[in-house]
């Protein structure tokens, strides 16, 4: 089923009596095949095809890649994803036909069948949000586009249209001009000295906080020395993306089945408040960004960032990292039954419009990795032509100042990171050196497990000799 997923879409060739006549004989292999993608949840690849041949019959108006959708949705059903179908079209929906470009979807939801609650009375409502079936699969990309269908299968919601147009396009001119002194970041990668595939700035809202910025914080382990002010559009914007951000976030805590209607462990209660931008431009459909988690160091575990996307659009690709188990032998493998419940490692492609705002909630860095994938076609904007400008608005936590976050032998503070890889110690923080990061020089072995208290503010064992904003443990 996995080379459905990213097939192109085909054509509709037979005309209408051959549509008729090849109804009347598919309807009669209807309850044959009828078996929920042979009753694995992978699915089967000749059984998808010809239960997708069928649909394709008897909806031509539908799109291959609508039909598999709604096929998944429907757990591989043919009666079902067709009782939808007509149900749809009954209230006037139909399918959208793809361009070479970034378009519309039809949502899953949409087409979604009435589920039947247990005194088998259609169309219950549950007050519990329920797990959502995983419909990404291992080495393929699932493209969504629509909202609902965005916050339900990743740990993202979109707004589409955010700003007022007449504030996105000045907002977009304006960081334009900005872009064009942004420069690359240079860091060690393996021994390799790299620069960034893309140029970006960093922006923060007073002149004390730039002159900290300055002088006290550390990113891959050296000293900013290009830091600005927010210009005047970023500052119009700010207090509109945190109205929005901290909207989603009670609204995701209310309806997601992941935090059962309270915030998630170590997710800070208080209200999110952006006290600085990164901003990012992509020039062209080449440059892009590749797969990594957010740092943590100054925002704290579950962190919270609203990203406003300007310009051409692009793909902003998000996969589950998957923490491996030891074999017997002590090596990494996979094989075990505790992994078998664990989403498997496909990617979901989210597509993002110029003037739409993504926020990236609790449950994103420490357990997803996302991407900026290269263009290979682009729809040019009319401002920005083939490029795109990101922001990326962040909350910036007092107690996360570098001045309480312990420091290793090289004398910097240390980073803030997160186990993603061994099950045994997954989820777990840590402080360790990051000097290692600048070209020339070599990181220490320090390292320190992070504990924190349930709102995500650190807990400092006494005579660490460590200042702190948090609170002391006794020894």
């Amino acid at each position: 089923m996995d080379r459905f997923i990213t097939r192109g879409k085909r054509k509709a060739e037979s005309t209408l009596e051959e549509n008729v006549d090849t109804t009347q004989k598919v309807k009669r292999t209807i309850t044959a095949l009828h078996n929920p993608i042979d009753n694995n949840p992978d699915g089967d690849g000749e059984s998808t095809d010809i239960k997708l041949a069928i649909l394709a019959s008897l909806h031509p108006d539908f799109g291959h890649d609508a039909l598999l959708d709604l096929l998944i949705a429907h757990d591989g059903s043919v009666e079902a994803t067709t009782e939808a179908l007509k149900s749809a079209q009954g209230v006037g929906q139909t399918a959208k036909k793809k361009s070479s470009g970034i378009t519309s979807q039809a949502s899953l939801r949409s087409f979604a069948v009435p589920s039947t609650t247990g005194d088998g009375n259609h169309g219950g409502a549950s007050t519990t949000p329920k797990k959502p079936k995983l419909l990404s699969r291992k080495g393929a990309t699932l493209h969504l586009y629509d909202p609902s269908d965005i916050s339900t299968h990743t740990p993202c919601t979109v707004i589409h249209n955010f700003l007022p147009p007449s504030v996105a396009n000045r907002l977009l001119v304006e960081l334009l001009e900005e872009a064009k002194t942004f420069g690359k970041t240079t860091f060690k990668l393996f021994d390799n000295v790299v620069s960034s595939p893309h140029t970006s700035g960093f922006f923060v809202g007073s002149d004390y906080e730039l002159a900290e910025q300055k002088s006290a914080y550390f990113y891959n382990g050296a000293r900013l020395s290009d830091i600005r002010r927010l210009t005047p559009q970023l500052e119009t914007v700010r207090p509109l993306v945190q109205d929005a951000v901290n909207h989603e976030i009670q609204k995701r805590i209310r309806t997601h089945h992941l935090y059962g209607g309270k915030k998630l462990k170590y997710q800070s209660p208080d209200r999110w408040s952006p006290n600085a931008a990164f901003v990012n431009l992509y020039d062209g459909p080449e440059q892009n960004v590749g797969w990594h988690s957010d740092q943590l160091t100054y925002l704290g575990p579950r962190a919270v960032i609203g990203s406003l996307s300007l310009g051409v659009a692009r793909e902003f690709r998000v996969r589950k990292i998957l923490p491996k188990d030891k074999d017997q032998d002590g090596n990494s493998g996979t094989t075990s039954n505790a992994n078998l419940d664990s989403p498997n490692e496909g990617q979901i492609s989210i597509h993002l419009p110029h003037n739409s705002l993504l926020v990236m909630h609790a449950d994103m860095q420490e357990e997803w990795k996302h991407c900026v994938t290269p263009g290979q076609a682009i729809d040019p904007h009319p401002i920005a032509g083939k490029r795109r400008i990101n922001v990326t608005y962040r909350d910036y936590r007092p107690e996360f100042h570098p001045r309480y976050t312990p420091r290793c032998a090289c004398g910097i503070p240390t980073i803030l990171r997160v186990v993603q890889k061994k099950r045994e110690n997954w989820g777990k923080y840590f402080w360790m050196c990051h000097a290692g990061n600048q070209p020339g020089k070599e990181a220490c072995s320090f390292f320190q497990w992070a504990e924190f208290d349930d709102d995500g503010r650190p807990l400092w064992k006494k005579g660490t000799g460590t200042r702190t904003a948090g609170l002391e443990l006794d020894t």
